[in-house]
């Protein structure tokens, strides 16, 4: 069954929303489908729906998946990294990391069958292989983000000192790149098919919050969307985390204002794919796509401005 709704404006866009329902072997699921044309170019925009919610406990500080299952990390003294079936979401297994509680990020690599998780107070990458081997290596500086580029090495944004560090997937330094100064305290970058880096970064105190492309070399801004903080569409509260589908559109989470921003690859404006409305939680921190289901994993945590602290946090998973 499918409804169309056509909606024109004058200029050079129009704007079709189409309704759908797509029935699963458990559950009926609406979606709606936004198509932004502009000029020759035409972007796809689902709006997330809800399918599921992981367990609520401590803050969550990144989500992932690796072989039909979901990695989360939480910041906790035990139990750290929770694997839930991809399918059922049921809870298979808990892992206990070192260095409790502090893991900063979480990624993974299907060629190398593993996930990555970034530590901020001892400057390091931990490597678990699924066969359950833990090793780690060296960052030396602080991490912040953590990703994995087309040929399986791993990126680490270190924002304090500004720069992209590129490991092999066992821990040798293959070469690091210093961003241009204006790119003030990033926060997490991706590598895209060409060799450029899309990258988010300002945090609270910072003049500019923004997305970047970011030429191979690391020198030059290609293409930047955002400017001063604020919750306009052309706005960014603390650009934290990002994900790239197959076509290299970008999604932001924008974890102060609560949503998840949708980017053309050239980082023009196409929609808000998760709204504060479907979000329960003070900061929107962390994004994985899984772009084989077109699934969003969303990962929401609450600050206590009493504590000045994160209480609570969870994973919420949209399609798109």
């Amino acid at each position: 069954m499918c409804t169309v709704q056509l909606v024109f404006v004058m200029a050079c866009f129009c704007t079709i929303i189409l309704s759908y329902v797509r029935i699963d072997a458990d559950s009926v699921i609406i979606n709606k489908i936004i198509l932004l044309t502009v000029g020759s170019t035409c972007c796809l925009c689902t709006v997330g729906q809800l399918v599921h919610t992981l367990p609520e406990g401590e803050e969550v500080r990144g989500v992932t998946l690796l072989a039909g299952e979901i990695y989360l990390v939480r910041r906790k003294p035990r139990d750290q990294v929770e694997v839930y079936d991809v399918t059922t979401y049921r809870l298979q297994r808990r892992l206990t990391g070192p260095y409790a509680g502090e893991f900063i990020d979480i990624t993974s690599c299907e060629h190398n069958r593993c996930v990555y998780m970034g530590h901020h107070i001892a400057d390091c990458v931990y490597r678990l292989d699924v066969q359950g081997a833990v090793t780690q290596w060296a960052v030396n500086d602080e991490p912040a983000g953590l990703s994995v580029n087309a040929a399986h090495n791993v990126l680490v944004t270190c924002h304090v000192v500004r720069k992209i560090k590129e490991f092999s997937s066992h821990g040798h330094l293959l070469r690091e790149l210093t961003l241009p100064d204006d790119v003030i305290r990033p926060r997490h970058a991706i590598q895209t098919r060409s060799g450029q880096f899309i990258v988010c970064h300002g945090g609270a105190a910072d003049p500019v919050h923004r997305v970047c492309v970011i030429s191979a070399d690391g020198r030059h801004i290609v293409h930047s969307h955002g400017g001063q903080p604020g919750s306009d569409t052309d706005q960014y509260n603390w650009p934290a985390h990002l994900a790239v589908d197959d076509n290299e559109s970008v999604f932001v989470a924008d974890c102060g204002n609560r949503r998840v921003t949708l980017l053309s690859p050239t980082l023009q404006y196409v929609g808000q794919v998760v709204s504060p409305d479907q979000l329960r939680w003070s900061h929107t921190v962390s994004l994985y796509l899984d772009t084989q289901r077109r699934h969003l994993y969303v990962a929401e945590d609450e600050w206590n401005e009493e504590q000045r602290k994160y209480t609570s946090g969870r994973v919420v998973v949209f399609t798109v």
